[in-house]
């Protein structure tokens, strides 16, 4: 499902780019969305999350159905008052949030009213998304998966519908994404509220802010607030950057950021999940061999398909921005633009996941305030980066601070690693890394050859591009895994090193 939404949120950037392209228009709409969406981790996907459903798991197990279900009313009751209010203050407060946000808007007051406009429509995306963050919660505990994996896929199916319906009914057209956030978020919360009158955990207002669990859950939100809030902090400060430079660069960030993000949310997520029930359990049986070979497994598993991804990304940018996005109002230049960035964000790809593979080394033992320090030293270093390259390579500069920042990032969480001894890396590591170096160098090689002239590339049609791509990325996977397997290497020698 996670992967459905993937490409369906490609099909969605493809229309948008093709109907609005990159400039003052879009510029003001991504930050817009931005606020909500900042948010919208903060408060609902991630420390809510992390703080709710480990003790609605302990309520259901060992309370019974009644307290269960009591937890969930004056929990969802809490959490809707207060997300309702920062709902509030957000729209009313909307003209000092771009003001500090992109304050470089500020100095076109058409471009700046127009991103104010905008992000006060899409403020409620946060309300809608909280309460489908608890819906999923309450579900995923009662073993329903499938139907918030699905859900997100209703805002692309959203966005879709409106740019290509309703666009030509709202002046200017942009204003007609703003009410595709609105209308995605309330369909993600419809979809789901039959599901919860079925299994009897549809909430009803109980206001008890007194509740033990109520505070249980706000005590256990704190430190995951902090971890969480660092990388959206740092996100932010880049907007403002941005909101300086030339009109478009919003945009090329955005698009650029959709790409890297692909095979960063489907790697690092899925690593990412196998990893942490593991190693809290190697570690409760006080199993540290076992610990450590399991880091060893996702480490060598994260370089094995992300250094491909990412090189590959960094070589094929123009073919891959060219066949997804250059129709319409999407120009050759905005394709330029957004290779640059795209190039500058692949540096940093591996240690995007790597983090997502050490970080769960420490949560396991439920060290959080290691990674908490390292994330608040990180985003120092970034916005150090950032006043260094964005003079010299403007919005492409932001998405190298960005790179390098997570790959400081993963060396540190590895050099703390390794200072605790929880780490031991396993024999073999020098032989590894040779046939790695072989192989990507034998992708390198045929993709560079495979694409041929990147101008080439504007003038073919759409299913020409297409079918030049796939051709393309067939010659990069071949030569990839056809050299390790001449090198001896095989995916087998991986599968003994997981854990049930």
């Amino acid at each position: 499902m996670t992967l459905v939404s993937r490409i369906l949120g490609f099909v969605r950037d493809f229309v948008i780019a093709r109907i609005f392209g990159a400039g003052f228009a879009t510029d003001a709409f991504f930050v817009a969305f931005r606020l909500p969406n900042l948010l919208r981790r903060l408060f609902a996907e991630g420390a809510f999350s992390q703080a709710f459903v480990p003790l609605l798991a302990d309520y259901r197990n060992r309370r019974g159905e009644a307290d269960t279900k009591q937890l969930v009313d004056r929990v969802a009751t809490a959490l809707f008052l207060t997300v309702m209010l920062v709902t509030l203050i957000g729209i009313l407060g909307t003209p000092l949030l771009i003001y500090v946000t992109a304050p470089g808007f500020s100095a076109d007051a058409g471009k700046f009213a127009l991103t104010v406009q905008l992000t006060r429509i899409t403020f409620p995306y946060i309300l809608f998304m909280a309460l489908v963050a608890l819906a999923a919660g309450i579900l995923n505990t009662w073993g329903r998966f499938a139907l918030p994996a699905f859900t997100p896929v209703l805002l692309n199916f959203s966005f879709i519908g409106m740019a290509l319906l309703a666009a030509p009914y709202f002046d200017p057209p942009v204003m007609v994404l703003a009410f595709a956030v609105f209308l995605g978020g309330a369909l993600q919360l419809a979809i789901q509220l039959p599901a919860l009158k079925k299994i009897g955990m549809l909430p009803r207002f109980d206001f008890a802010p007194g509740d033990a669990g109520v505070r249980r859950v706000l005590k256990l939100m704190g430190p995951a607030v902090v971890g969480v809030s660092v990388s959206q902090i740092s996100l932010l400060i880049n907007t403002v950057f941005a909101s300086f430079l030339p009109s478009g660069s919003v945009s090329w960030l955005y698009y650029a950021d959709r790409l890297m993000e692909f095979p960063a949310g489907l790697l690092g997520a899925a690593l990412g999940t196998v990893l942490l029930p593991s190693l809290a359990k190697a570690h409760a049986a006080r199993r540290p061999e076992e610990f450590s070979a399991l880091l060893d497994w996702g480490l060598r598993l994260t370089l094995l398909l992300t250094l491909p991804a990412a090189l590959a990304l960094a070589i094929l940018a123009v073919p891959l921005l060219a066949t997804l996005f250059h129709y319409g109002a999407f120009s050759a230049n905005d394709v330029m633009q957004t290779r640059s960035a795209l190039v500058a964000y692949s540096v940093g790809l591996s240690g995007l996941i790597l983090v997502k593979i050490l970080a769960p080394g420490f949560y396991a033992r439920q060290d959080i305030k290691t990674p908490v320090k390292i994330a608040l030293v990180t985003l120092a270093a970034t916005q150090l980066m950032n006043l260094v390259f964005v003079g010299w390579i403007k919005h492409a500069g932001l998405a190298l601070s960005i790179g390098l920042a997570s790959c400081f990032n993963a060396a540190l969480l590895f050099r703390g690693l390794r200072q605790r001894d929880v780490y031991r890396p396993a024999p073999g590591w020098l032989p590894f890394a040779l046939k790695l170096a072989a192989a990507l160098l034998a992708m390198a090689a045929g993709l560079w050859l495979a694409m041929g002239d990147n101008a080439a590339w504007f003038a073919m049609s759409g299913s020409h591009k297409i079918v030049r791509l796939g051709a393309v990325v067939a010659v990069g996977v071949f030569a990839y895994f056809g050299t390790l397997a001449l090198l001896g290497f095989r995916l087998a020698d991986f599968k003994h090193r997981t854990i049930a």
